[in-house]
């Protein structure tokens, strides 16, 4: 048997990254996870300027800057309608290649270890995890790490309630111009022309020298219009969103089409001494919303830098310790925030009153205005910046008089 202050089961996002902060802060850690390859994988693709902020909070913001690729500038559509062009602060990147990255991050004296957890046993004091391997791991608090696998939760005696079966649909792919050259963008957001092709957006961005896309789709799995997606992609695109070739021209989707569909849920009888849920396993969020990879690192970041230090201090992990986390504001406001705007952005987007199509007209004149003052104030800045330039004197002119 080995012993920690802290077992993590699964390294993906959130337990690489935790394992990184908690080692990094002395801890006597043991991350446990059947691959010592991040497989390829298709989930989150790229962070915003408010998911940066909460890395940094982390102390992995640099390393993460290092391995995506920065978008710079986005043009964004509505209504097949160009609505506005501004300064962005994305980054793009591969997940597996990603979290393989931040694996490397993982101090030496965190022990690694490549098995499957079979059982946990939680108690008041100490827990106790069984591996494949007939190993056990000691510890005095679990955090679970474990993404949509449900046979631990279910273990613990932690149940699963759907709130929304097939939320959504991803589809992932690398898009170029079918006649060569390059796009006339760094990055591109289009929203759904009409509520009846049930698009929330497409976005484009780079990662590395391709141009990736994550196309939103508000559909049921058995739906053929899936089927015909992956069958014939640049075809069935066109058809949806006829409006787009305006701003990519003529296209070729690339490489393999891949497709996640995701259910809203959330756990109940969670509260457990000595076991905290982190990520996705303790609920997921809609990645159309854009707030799945924001929920899941607020998680790890309110986890590893407070209350794991407070509760190693004193004897004991009871529920009254872990609860502290539950009810921890930046986490509840967070989850929160992620589901109201799933709810919101699906709604939005199927919505076919006048009143929605009014509020999608109106949207789009404020973000024309707003582009538009902004372009003004640049072309003000640079005539002002020029007026304050000094003449150059002619060669062989005098100087200035004393």
């Amino acid at each position: 048997m080995r012993e920690f202050d802290v077992a993590i089961v699964g390294a993906g996002l959130c337990g690489s990254i935790a394992a990184t902060m908690l080692g990094r802060s002395g801890r006597a850690v043991a991350l446990v996870d059947p691959s010592r390859i991040y497989p390829d994988d298709f989930r989150v693709e790229k962070f915003d300027d408010d998911q940066m902020r909460v890395l940094r909070n982390t102390g992995l913001g640099k390393a993460v800057l290092a391995a995506s690729t920065h978008d710079r500038s986005v043009s964004v559509s509505m209504l097949g309608r160009m609505a506005e062009k501004r300064i962005s602060d994305q980054r793009g990147f591969d997940y597996g290649a990603l979290v393989n990255l931040l694996r490397r991050e993982i101090p030496p004296s965190v022990a690694q270890i490549h098995a499957k957890v079979t059982s946990i046993a939680n108690g008041a004091d100490r827990q106790r995890v069984t591996l494949s391997t007939d190993e056990t791991v000691e510890a005095r608090l679990v955090v679970l790490a474990s993404g949509l696998n449900n046979g631990l939760r279910e273990a613990l005696g932690i149940e699963r309630a759907d709130l929304a079966q097939c939320q959504s649909i991803t589809f992932g792919f690398d898009m170029e111009p079918a006649a060569g050259a390059s796009f006339p963008f760094r990055a591109l957001t289009c929203y759904g022309e009409h509520p009846r092709q049930r698009i929330a957006y497409i976005t484009l961005f780079p990662i590395g020298t391709r141009m990736r896309a994550n196309l939103f789709v508000y559909r049921d799995l058995g739906d053929p219009w899936l089927s015909a997606f992956r069958a014939a992609p640049e075809a069935t695109l066109a058809h949806a969103m006829p409006r787009l070739a305006r701003w990519t021209g003529p296209f070729r989707i690339v490489g393999p089409v891949k497709m996640r569909p995701v259910d809203l849920y959330e756990t109940r009888g969670y509260l457990k001494p000595g076991v905290v849920l982190v990520g996705d396993a303790f609920a997921t969020a809609c990645p159309a919303a854009g707030t799945g990879a924001r929920k899941a690192l607020v998680d790890v970041e309110r986890l590893c830098n407070g209350h794991v230090a407070r509760w190693l201090a004193t004897p004991g992990m009871g529920v009254e310790k872990i609860a502290t986390f539950y009810a921890d504001p930046e986490k509840t406001a967070s989850d929160r925030r992620s589901f109201a705007l799933a709810r919101d952005l699906k709604r939005r987007t199927l919505d076919e009153s006048l009143v929605s199509w009014a509020r999608r007209w109106a949207k789009l004149a404020l973000l024309r205005l707003r582009w538009a003052k902004t372009a003004a104030a640049d072309a003000s800045s640079r005539l002002v910046a020029g007026a304050e330039q000094p003449l150059e004197a002619p060669a062989g002119s005098p100087g200035p008089r004393p």
